[in-house]
């Protein structure tokens, strides 16, 4: 058995305006980080994560990059003292965080896609009429059958299964609201709206998906240092021939 340390990195939702001050303000070295990260956004990043403001931060195109450099930023940190994952996971937009700790991608490239990723996820639907939200205490049983009795209203559907009493479900607002409605009625403890622009990990992203498949094709990719345990299946992955497929059906 392979014993050693997993890094799990964060997804869209976990941002905060402030995020990554403490780590830049007492350790100069991540400075680069996100120097090179603006250069390709052509904003600067840091400005963003330590000042906000909320409303932009929290818009799909902007929190993506911002968490990829907040997390890449500790990252860095631990380089020095050789802390190597044997495994590397990420939560959606974690993957590319995870990607570029495991060797399979350059940070740099990361950063340019995941901007992309960000904003077609953004011109996928239209402003305002997505919604995602999590619901506590119900079994992945339950919550399909709530998103199904309330897809007539539109499409939703549960989007993240993050644990056993914690599934995200996401699409059409009006479709999702009627889902929390039917979820409360089956004993859900909590249903707790997400800081997420964008109906993630729906059909209604198959658009964003199709347009990220053309650039993920046009960067270089590795085989990974350690293996990802990706979102879509579950399943370890080593082979640079497997990441771009994976992140595709992750979307």
């Amino acid at each position: 058995m392979v014993q050693g340390i997993g890094f799990v990195f964060p997804g869209q939702g976990s941002q905060s305006v402030g995020m990554g001050k403490l780590l830049y303000d007492a350790h100069p070295s991540v400075k680069s980080v996100y120097d090179e990260a603006s250069s390709v956004l052509g904003y600067d990043v840091a400005t963003l994560c330590f000042t906000g403001p909320p409303e932009r931060l929290n818009l799909t195109e902007f929190t993506q990059p911002a968490l990829l450099v907040s997390s890449m930023a500790a990252f860095k940190l631990l380089e020095p003292v050789g802390l190597k994952p044997v495994a590397v996971a990420g939560h959606s937009l974690g993957e590319y965080s995870a990607l570029v700790a495991a060797g399979g991608l350059a940070f740099r490239d990361a950063v340019g896609l995941v901007q992309k990723r960000g904003r077609y996820m953004s011109e996928a639907v239209a402003p305002g009429t997505g919604l995602v939200a999590a619901l506590l205490g119900l079994t992945a049983e339950v919550v399909k059958d709530v998103c199904r009795l309330a897809s007539p209203a539109g499409v939703v559907g549960a989007a993240n299964f993050n644990s056993p009493g914690q599934i995200v479900i996401a699409g059409e607002k009006a479709a999702v609201e009627r889902a929390i409605e039917l979820a409360k009625g089956q004993g859900c403890k909590k249903a707790i709206p997400l800081p997420v622009s964008v109906p993630v990990h729906t059909p209604l992203m198959q658009q964003a998906a199709d347009r990220l498949a053309q650039d993920l094709a046009e960067v270089s990719w590795s085989d990974l240092r350690a293996p990802l345990v990706n979102n879509a299946e579950a399943t370890a992955i080593s082979r640079a021939n497997e990441i771009q497929a994976s992140l595709i059906r992750q979307l």
